[in-house]
Formats: C-alpha cells, sequence, structure tokens
C-alpha cells in the first residue's frame, strides 16, 4: 500500500471512545502538575527597643572622682536589658560584659537615663565595644536640653508615675560587697522597668512631671516618638 497516497479514515465512534480512555489510564501514571506554592505573608518585626541600666562594684569616692577613666575603674556588677520585642528581661554579669555589648548592638534603639555619660564608659573597660555607634536615646541629656538642669530617675518617676526606686547605687554596691547579687539583679531589673515605663510615658503623652524649687508640681513636653528616634539615629 502506497502510505503516501493512503487517505485517512476518520475515527468510529467506539475507536474514539476506546482511545479517550486509554488515554486516561495512561494519565494516572503521568507526573502530576506542580501547582506554584504560596509564601504565607511574613509578619513585619516591630523594632527592638532595649531599655538598659547597670551597677557598679565601686562607687565616684573608691575610684576618685567621674572622669571617664574613673568610671570605668568602677566596674560592672550587673548589667540588665529589657529587649521590646522578645519582651523579657536579659542580666548579665561582670564575666559577661562582651555578651552584654553584643545584644545592645541588635538595637534599633537603646534607651537608658544617663546611658551615654555613664553606663557605655563603664562598658567600654571591658573592651573597645564603640558603643558610641549604637542608635541610643538618652533621657537625662534630653531633659536637661529642655529644661536646662538635671533632674534625678527617681525625681521624674516620683512625680510623673507616681513610682520610687527601692534603693540606690550606694546600696547595690554596699550588697555587692556582701555578696548579695540577686538583690542587685532584682534593683536593676527595678531601674529598668522604670526606665521603660517613664520613657513610654513619655513617648505616648508627650509631657513629664517635675517638682519645682518653689515646690509646685511642674510639667515640660517631650517629643519621644520612637519612629522618629529610630529614623533620626
Amino acid at each position: 500500500m502506497n502510505l503516501e497516497n493512503a487517505k485517512l479514515r476518520p475515527l468510529s465512534n467506539h475507536e474514539g471512545h476506546q482511545n479517550k480512555k486509554m488515554a486516561e489510564q495512561l494519565d494516572l501514571f503521568s507526573e502530576p502538575e506542580e501547582k506554584p506554592v504560596e509564601k504565607a505573608a511574613q509578619p513585619e518585626l516591630t523594632p527592638r527597643i532595649l531599655y538598659f541600666d547597670l551597677e557598679t562594684q565601686k562607687s565616684s569616692d573608691e575610684v576618685g572622682g567621674w572622669s571617664a577613666v574613673q568610671i570605668k575603674l568602677m566596674k560592672l556588677a550587673v548589667g540588665v536589658v529589657w529587649d521590646s520585642r522578645e519582651q523579657k528581661y536579659f542580666t548579665y554579669r561582670e564575666d559577661e560584659a562582651v555578651q552584654l555589648a553584643e545584644k545592645l548592638r541588635t538595637a534599633d534603639l537603646v534607651v537608658g537615663f544617663n546611658v551615654i555619660g555613664f553606663d557605655y564608659t563603664v562598658l567600654e573597660g571591658y573592651g573597645p565595644f564603640n558603643l558610641n555607634k549604637i542608635n541610643t536615646f538618652d533621657m537625662l541629656v534630653d531633659v536637661k536640653k529642655v529644661l536646662n538642669f538635671r533632674l534625678g530617675l527617681n525625681h521624674l518617676a516620683q512625680h510623673t508615675l507616681n513610682a520610687e526606686k527601692s534603693a540606690d547605687g550606694l546600696m547595690s554596691i554596699q550588697w555587692y560587697k556582701e555578696g548579695k547579687m540577686d538583690k542587685i539583679i532584682e534593683y536593676c531589673k527595678q531601674d529598668v522597668a522604670i526606665t521603660r515605663d517613664l520613657f513610654l510615658f513619655g513617648e505616648k503623652e508627650g509631657f513629664l512631671k517635675y517638682k519645682t524649687r518653689s515646690g509646685k508640681i511642674g510639667e515640660f513636653k517631650v517629643d519621644w516618638k520612637i519612629d522618629r528616634l529610630i529614623k533620626a539615629g
């Protein structure tokens, strides 16, 4: 038969049905069609705000003053960080000073009270950490800029939050000499909590309260919006 001249015969209904059925059976063994996998939307991470304070082993009287060299001689007793993203405290002792510095470098913003002039200086005694490169907001510096004089953390907490510290730095140093590290840790955690709560009050309400020299309660405005502080850094 000459295939080139052969005419193609259309399939009968029966033959078409058989071919269709065979194709369906063969399809059972074919590779399934891959469908594109839809990626789940990743939750947007909130900024990591680290509220930080530390306690020292020695007082200014014991090291002879408040110069940067003398502050480093006060030595780290305990450092405490509250992490806003993880919602918990992190505690560091003297032999963990490097880890403390590393933790601070993970922040979008570090918030403290006299943190630039004091806490960072104490830590720099344990290595060239370049903590001045961390985006840091020091409430003491900002309050002084607004009022032209300094106010302590305890003073502002008393009149703004109706809260106060349970001890002071000198008591903490005494506890260190007595080996009462648990007391120092709890005291430092309380300082960090007050620092955090005072900052968040100012961030939300836009003002803080204080007692004037005449004994009256005054207010002063602050601009502590977190987004702005992060961008400014």
